[in-house]
């Protein structure tokens, strides 16, 4: 597998997001979360990877990422999805201005309602 490295997007007292990066592809992100005991982590891959790479895969963030936070643990559970980002929303996100509109609740309930 090609060098993969780990650019951190977010980071918090208890937690920590990367972006898997193969060169300067998106592999997938790492979402890594810190209990007393137990370290979680949510690996959302883009890219197909044979069950051999995912296993070095993982293994790398243990070893590049968990273990140099200098946290103890007890366990390292990883929970591993394949996917693709459909978007980015934040608070400045207005489905207004594009033409879309954003409902609230099941369309069969305000038919209901009427």
């Amino acid at each position: 597998m090609a060098e993969i490295r780990f650019d951190r997007h977010f980071r918090t007292p208890s937690s920590e997001g990367y972006h898997l990066m193969r060169g300067t592809d998106r592999l997938g992100t790492v979402d890594l979360h810190f209990t007393s005991t137990t370290v979680h982590c949510t690996l959302i891959l883009e890219q197909d990877l044979a069950r051999d790479e995912l296993a070095r895969l993982i293994e790398q963030i243990d070893e590049d990422l968990v273990l140099s936070a200098d946290t103890p643990r007890d366990d390292f559970l990883v929970s591993a999805y394949q996917g693709k980002e459909i978007g980015f929303y934040s608070d400045e996100y207005h489905a207004d201005d594009e033409g879309v509109e954003v409902s609230v609740g099941d369309e069969d309930d305000e038919d209901d309602q009427q």
